[in-house]
């Protein structure tokens, strides 16, 4: 019966190619997704289906991303595409996983005010739970593009959903629309006049035509890095950029995660303590600077000459493109600042710092971004070596994914009671969500186990946030 529904879903796509812009192609082989901790509090025998999550998903795909199913390629002018193909679709790869534990064997729990606080140990339950990673999606292979894991726990009220996508496809804003929409699906089956209220724009002319109306304007990180690389900076010939990415190796998925939790008490005496007239952001991200160098140092017993602070910024929230793009339209706002200086300085001055190099973030950097992209792209890959933590470079990627409505992706059964991994794992990307049990935040951190070894000892970090696992 449900392979029917789903053949069914799928005999609606028609054959299509959909243009890859710029910014989805630059970061080709990535992967967005996360993992998101469900509870039956009402004790539901069909808690989770993982049939009706199944239709649900293909549903959305046949009705809203199609490019979902879709495969890579080149078109005759050199772009990259997606093409869809309705005799060669690209599956989502969907299963069911049984776990031998309880979940609660994998919960660390910390008391706030007389509350319990719980969180997921992703270290634990890859230790013990039989699981040893979770399959990333991939176009390198002919694996799937999404793919989708429902975990089970012995006797236990706790599901577990992963998912992985490319980042070709969407960004952090468009993969979180995504997830509920296809949530909104699921919750929807029964009503064959049931329609997105907000449904997806797959087209990325859209933001190809809004950037046709802006100037470019070089961004100041921009001539830092080709500074940096000068000799080795080559220029790209005109139409291969497209076919250049998308020939590169899948991005090694970073493995060592770690977290922090902060309540919204520290989180706030430490914008007092730093700065009362900066954000809680600029704050947080100040201190993981000075003190993610520090432990650096330590690590690896030298100097490094250049300690950067990067922040993604969707910017839809930027322009006139609409809020409902399913592409990637983040552009990465980055402060290169001396370590010595960073070192000898308090975080006032280093929130001062990165606020100088990162608050000016505009259509006109972006679009400059997209030009460097396709034209020396020598930039982006001189940029992707400096931007990590390593003798010569202390590196902060710091993701605000606060504002992104992950705790509101119901599909019919409630919404998530624990959120888990960060979306994006690429190492030095710090992710910040919010904890809505306790109103705090919890930062997942891509960054290597040594390094965190010094890194929560550091009585300064330590005095406003709680090392989970």
């Amino acid at each position: 019966m449900l392979a029917a529904t789903l053949n069914s879903h799928l005999s609606s796509i028609k054959a299509q190619d959909i243009e890859l812009g710029t910014t989805d192609i630059a970061i080709f082989g990535a992967n967005v997704g996360g993992l998101y901790i469900y509870k039956n509090a009402t004790d539901d025998k069909e808690f989770m289906s993982i049939d009706r999550i199944t239709d649900g998903l293909y549903k959305v795909i046949a009705e809203y991303y199609p490019i979902v199913v879709g495969r890579p390629s080149i078109s005759k002018n050199g772009k990259g595409v997606i093409v869809v193909d309705p005799d060669n679709l690209c599956m989502p790869n969907v299963a069911e996983l049984s776990v031998e534990f309880l979940a609660e064997h994998f919960f660390e729990t910390r008391n706030n005010n007389g509350d319990t606080v719980k969180f997921f140990n992703l270290h634990k339950f890859f230790r013990d739970s039989g699981i040893s990673k979770f399959p990333e999606s991939t176009f390198s292979r002919d694996h799937s593009a999404a793919i989708v894991r429902l975990i089970r726990f012995k006797d236990s009220p706790y599901v577990a959903l992963y998912i992985s996508l490319p980042h070709v496809l969407f960004d952090g804003t468009a993969a979180v629309a995504f997830f509920n929409n296809w949530a909104e699906c699921t919750r929807n089956l029964g009503n064959p006049d049931h329609k997105l209220q907000y449904p997806p724009i797959n087209d990325r002319k859209v933001v190809s035509d809004y950037f046709d109306t802006v100037t470019a304007i070089e961004p100041p990180h921009t001539k830092h890095f080709k500074d940096l690389g000068a000799e080795s900076l080559v220029k790209v010939p005109s139409g291969t950029i497209a076919a250049l990415l998308l020939a590169a190796p899948d991005i090694p998925v970073f493995e060592e995660q770690h977290l922090l939790h902060f309540t919204a008490e520290k989180l706030e005496q430490l914008r007092q303590d730093v700065d009362k007239a900066q954000s809680t952001n600029l704050a947080l991200a100040a201190l993981l600077t000075k003190t993610i160098l520090q432990a650096n140092i330590q690590t690896f017993n030298s100097m490094p000459t250049w300690s950067y602070v990067m922040f993604p910024y969707d910017c839809r929230h930027r322009t006139k493109v609409p809020m409902t793009y399913s592409g990637n339209f983040s552009f990465s706002a980055i402060a290169p600042l001396k370590s010595q200086t960073v070192l000898d300085g308090s975080c006032k001055d280093i929130a001062l710092a990165i606020k100088e190099h990162c608050s000016k973030v505009s259509s006109e950097y972006a679009k400059s971004l997209v030009n460097t992209v396709e034209n020396e792209i020598g930039v982006l890959f001189q940029a992707g070596i400096s931007l990590c933590n390593s003798p010569d470079t202390s590196y902060v990627g710091l993701s605000n994914v606060r504002y992104m409505p992950i705790h509101l992706i119901d599909f019919g059964y409630g919404c998530p009671d624990i959120l888990s991994s960060g979306y994006f794992t690429c190492e030095g990307i710090l992710h910040l969500y919010s904890n809505k049990q306790d109103g705090g935040v919890d930062l997942f951190m891509n960054i290597k186990d040594d390094l965190f070894e010094y890194l929560k000892k550091s009585d300064e970090l330590l005095k406003y946030a709680d090392v989970i696992f």
